[in-house]
Parts: structure tokens; sequence; C-alpha cells
């Protein structure tokens, strides 16, 4: 193959380093897990598996070795991998949407996300549960586990909440779709941001701060809402909705071009992104330490400030990852190629690994960064190794996928 055919075959520079992106995410998924055990803010006793508000969910396993810096790592996490994870699922919504029609788009989701939630939250989440129970538990007993868990008001999805709100956010646009056919051309147009992208810019942070922060004000940043296995965090569904369709719009657009293209808003300026994502990281810490300072009694201005500087250490951190892995992530290698087909699959099964190696870990005596690192090396493996081997059987191939590669070819 040559010509033309051969340069549509290789992959663009911006779907190589996208391709690839999804191999670094991955791995900041499982560090942030990895070091949740770890965090010094957290009480010296684990939480009651029985007791509300149930903040096992979020800290499953409670370390009496602590170390700062895990929380400033996972404070950074926390503020924008998830709003980034949503701007790279709707990159290929349009294109996809356009491709295949709704019908085969809708029952390919369905697939890719519907059933994996399913099969995971019932069958893996009571297992990965299991040593949150042991830690407080008087009857360790698997059917006095069970019989605990049963009586739980909801039913625990870990980190597999995002998979029915994306699925949510896919029925969205084919619900868009079904009324305006043309939706995802009219968005690329409006994010062919080449040519003005401080305008694109403050028009998406403007959008981002109006999604999230009267939401924020009325239910504080933290709060999560749970009905059955759907949880999500009160604050940021809108968020998320903002993101998403922004990387709905830039996937119409194309992104071998615009804003992510060589000559783009992002590649050149990273270095300008990083100051910005440090600094408005720094500034958010700041305005929480002053509202955790009220004790519940911050004023509304004081609050309102804070969740400001939330949104824009959202929107500096998210654009300032894609903005370095679009300079120098554009590589192939063996390594990335096998993380990137496989880490879907790692993102639905390393939670399991990661709950019972912290507590394995327990009775040891070393140091939080030690025992995170730990903890997060032997989940990357176990995860790698397990989903390649779902991989090779014929159910798993379809739900977990065969690690294509992203399409480059603007719509």
């Amino acid at each position: 193959m040559s010509g033309p055919a051969a340069a549509r075959a290789r992959p663009g520079r911006a779907s190589l380093a996208l391709d690839n992106l999804r191999a670094y995410v991955i791995l900041l998924v499982l560090a942030f897990h990895s070091c949740l055990a770890y965090l010094s803010f957290l009480p010296p006793d684990p939480f009651p598996f029985d007791g509300p508000p149930y903040s096992w969910r979020a800290f499953p396993i409670v370390d009496s070795h602590r170390w700062l810096g895990l929380d400033l790592f996972c404070a950074w996490q926390d503020l924008f991998l998830m709003s980034l994870f949503f701007f790279l699922s709707g990159l290929f919504v349009w294109p996809s949407l356009k491709r295949r029609g709704v019908p085969q788009f809708l029952g390919g989701r369905l697939l890719r996300l519907g059933v994996p939630f399913a099969v995971v939250v019932a069958l893996l989440m009571p297992v990965a549960n299991y040593p949150t129970y042991l830690q407080t538990a008087v009857d360790p007993g698997v059917a006095a586990y069970w019989h605990h868990f049963r009586d739980l008001p909801f039913w625990p999805s870990g980190p597999m909440w995002f998979l029915w709100l994306l699925l949510a956010a896919d029925l969205v646009a084919t619900g868009v779709h079904r009324i305006a056919p043309h939706w995802g051309d009219w968005l690329g147009r409006l994010s062919g941001a080449a040519a003005r992208p401080f305008a694109y810019f403050a028009g998406l942070l403007t959008l981002a701060a109006l999604a999230y922060v009267p939401l924020a004000l009325v239910f504080g940043p933290e709060p999560w809402l749970q009905f059955g296995p759907f949880a999500f965090q009160k604050s940021r569904p809108l968020l998320y909705a903002v993101y998403f369709f922004a990387g709905a719009g830039i996937g119409a657009h194309g992104i071998e071009r615009g804003l992510f293209g060589p000559d783009g808003a992002l590649a050149k300026r990273s270095p300008v992104w990083l100051a910005s994502a440090l600094g408005s990281f720094m500034l958010w810490l700041g305005l929480t330490a002053i509202v955790v300072s009220y004790k519940g009694r911050a004023p509304l201005g004081v609050r309102a400030l804070d969740d400001l500087s939330y949104v824009l250490a959202c929107f500096a951190s998210c654009f300032c990852v894609l903005a370095l892995v679009l300079r120098l992530a554009a590589k192939q290698g063996a390594w990335l190629s096998s993380l990137s087909r496989n880490a879907y699959g790692m993102y639905l099964v390393h939670y399991l690994f990661v709950v019972w190696l912290q507590y394995a870990f327990l009775p040891v005596g070393l140091p939080a960064v030690v025992k995170a690192a730990a903890v997060f090396v032997c989940t990357v493996l176990l995860s790698w190794t397990t989903t390649a081997a779902l991989r090779r059987l014929p159910l798993g191939a379809l739900i977990v996928g065969g690690g294509r590669r992203m399409s480059a070819s603007p719509s």
C-alpha cells in the first residue's frame, strides 16, 4: 500500500498522541486509587461498614501510615481527571454516529459500557469490598459479610460509576441526533478554535463555571448521590456534560487540525499551559484551605470564589495534560501499544486488586509512599495480565475491545 491509501492508514500525530494518552491516563487512575489508603487527613480508624455516610466508598482501606505528598497528588487528580475522561470520550462520538448510525452506535455503547458496568458491579464489587468489611468486622465470615452487604441501602459500584454516567451522556447525544441530525457539524464549526483560541477557551470556561458553581453552592463540592448501583457527585454531572460535548465538538471538527493540530493552541504553548495548571492548582488549594478553616460556616462569596477556582484549575490541568501529550507523546512503542489496548480492561478490574493489596499491606511496617508504590506496581501488573488473558476469550475481546487506533480523519 502506498500513496494516499498508505497516508490514510497511518495514524496522524494527534491521533497517535491521544491513543497513547489512554495508556498514561489508566496509569494515573491506578496510581490515584493505590494512594487513597495513605492520605494524611484520614481518621485514625477505618470507616464503619454499616454506618452512614458510608465514607468507605471513597476510602475502602485506611492505613496507619500516611504522607502529605500523597494528599497533594490525589487532590490534583480529583481536580481534573474525570473531566478529562469525559472530554476524551466525547472526541469520537460524532464521527462514530455518522459512520454507524444511531442503532449501531447505541448497541456498541451498551455492549462496551452497559454490559461491563452490570458484570463488574454485580460480580467484582462484592469481592472487592470484602476487605473493607474485614477492617471493622466482629464476625469476619463470608456469610456475615454477605448479610451486611445486602443490608446496605445501595449496591456499591466503586469506580464503575463513570461507565453508567458516560452511557447516559451517549444516550443524550443520540437523543439530540434524533432531533437535530446535524448538531455535530454545527458544534464542529463552533469548535474550530485554531483562528480564535481565546474566544473558544473563554466560552468553554464560562460554560464550565455555569455548570459547576451553582450546584457546588447548593450541594457542596463533595457529597455523592447513590441510588442502587448508580452514583455520581452532586456538584459535577453538568460539568462532565460540558467537557463531554466540548470533546464531541473538537472531534467533529477533526482532531488533526484546529486545537489539536501541529500549529494549534495546545502543543505550541505547552509551557504556558503547565504554568497555568500549577498556578491555578495552588490558588484552588489556598482558597479551599480558607473555606475549610470556617468549619462549615464559610460566607457565600468565599465559597463561590473557591468553586470558581476549582473550575479554573480543572480547565487548566485538563488542557495542560492534553498539551504535554500532544507535544511529547506522539510516539510509537510496543509497551505503549499494549498498555493502550488493555487500558479499558485494566480500568474494569483494577479496583479488586487495589483494595485487596492495600488490605494485605496493613500489617507491613513500611513508609506510606513505599506501600503506595508497591500497591501501584502490583496492581498494574495484575490488571494488565488479567486483561490480556480476558481479551483471548471471545466475549472478553468483544467487551474489552481490540485496542484499535483512533481515527484521525475530520468528519
